[in-house]
């Protein structure tokens, strides 16, 4: 039996209410629902209702985003279906998730201006980023005490609020959340109380903070001025498609050079005893950098070129300046962006100039992808 599109809505959208609530509880406790002969416990119900603290705030800057674009969308009268969520929950395997790979909507009919894609594009990043301002407001707001992370911890309750100065000396593969512009800011002039405010080490935990800063790396990972991203659609009615067919791959070509900065593995000219291993590894990530810059180029000789360009500058980073490193998580994004959703934007019909109010929403646009971007949103 085929679903309508309202009942398909609501399908998806209860399943990922269900998975990420699931995923929250995890993140807030530390544990997971099966664990697998691990000492730790596991969950309850209790902590599935605790959960919908991530769940509901998380999907409500989720939903209120792709209404952003569908109301554009439709006010531009082009064909759009309701915004389909995707579950994605892996604890049931003992790995972390957030229990949804996002949402999206689709498009049944061409845009036909640039102003058009702007409205559409726009809308989406700056309605969930206004949500998640008024979300992040409550959870900086209302911080629990200590107590509350020393129920998770109790390890760490008898250091009292100095606990960050004992208990990371060896974080080991403890996740670390990032920071951004806007993070600074709450923590410095909306947070009375400094002791509570969470270290990155812990900040998962706390639910409605962790499901703002996720909204906001969203928003951010959306406003990138590349392809056919919000901030590529962006970018491609405030200057045109010229300007779109430079910047975009551009920074692209940056973004992937600086996601790889610290992979390569050097190699001892005189004796190398893992150098099989190396040479395997090199050629690994030299193959991840070509496939996903394969279509920069018209010719595949230029792509190659650019391919080898860009691991031997990360090759000679490594050598010169070991410390320096990017972030590989980026790399799994930089493949998706250049194979699969393209680094450039396809011609409108109607070309005009945006308007000067327009004009003022795209710069304000940028300023919004600025202090949400994270260099290193996890570690």
């Amino acid at each position: 039996m085929k679903l309508s599109p309202l009942a398909r809505f609501f399908l998806f959208f209860t399943i990922t209410i269900f998975t990420t609530t699931l995923a929250g509880a995890e993140w807030m406790t530390g544990n997971f629902w099966f664990n697998f002969g691990q000492k730790a416990k596991s969950l309850g119900m209790d902590d599935f209702f605790r959960g919908l603290q991530f769940s509901l705030p998380f999907l409500g800057v989720l939903t209120v985003h792709e209404f952003g674009h569908y109301y554009f969308a439709r006010k531009h009268k082009a064909d759009v279906t309701l915004p389909l969520y995707i579950p994605a929950w892996l604890g049931f395997i003992a790995v972390q998730s957030l229990g949804t790979m996002g949402a999206f909507i689709r498009l049944k009919s061409q845009l036909k201006s640039r102003l058009e894609y702007f409205d559409v594009g726009v809308a989406g990043p700056l309605a969930g980023f206004v949500a998640a301002l008024g979300l992040l407001f409550y959870g900086f707001t209302h911080l629990p005490p200590l107590d509350f992370l020393f129920h998770i911890h109790p390890d760490y309750a008898k250091y009292g609020a100095d606990y960050a100065q004992h208990v990371y000396q060896n974080p080991g593969a403890n996740l670390r959340i990032g920071s951004n512009l806007l993070f600074q800011f709450f923590e410095t002039y909306v947070v009375s109380d400094k002791s509570l405010i969470p270290h990155s080490y812990e900040l998962m935990h706390y639910p409605f903070i962790f499901a703002g800063y996720l909204s906001l790396f969203f928003t951010a990972l959306n406003l990138m001025p590349i392809g056919q991203l919000d901030g590529g659609h962006i970018l491609f009615s405030t200057f045109g498609s010229r300007v779109h067919s430079v910047v975009s791959p551009s920074l692209f070509v940056l973004f992937i050079l600086y996601a790889g900065l610290g992979t390569p593995y050097p190699i001892d000219v005189h004796y190398d005893p893992f150098l099989p291993e190396k040479l395997w590894n090199n050629l690994m990530i030299f193959g991840v950098v070509f496939i996903s810059v394969s279509r920069v180029f018209k010719y595949y000789l230029n792509n190659i070129t650019l391919a080898v360009a860009i691991f031997g500058f990360q090759y000679v980073m490594r050598i010169w300046f070991p410390m320096v490193d990017g972030n590989s998580g980026w790399i799994v994004f930089g493949l998706i962006l250049g194979r699969f959703l393209g680094i450039y934007h396809p011609e409108v019909e109607d070309n005009r100039p945006l308007d000067t109010k327009r004009l003022v929403i795209s710069f304000l646009a940028l300023v919004v992808f600025v202090i949400c971007f994270s260099a290193k949103p996890f570690s």
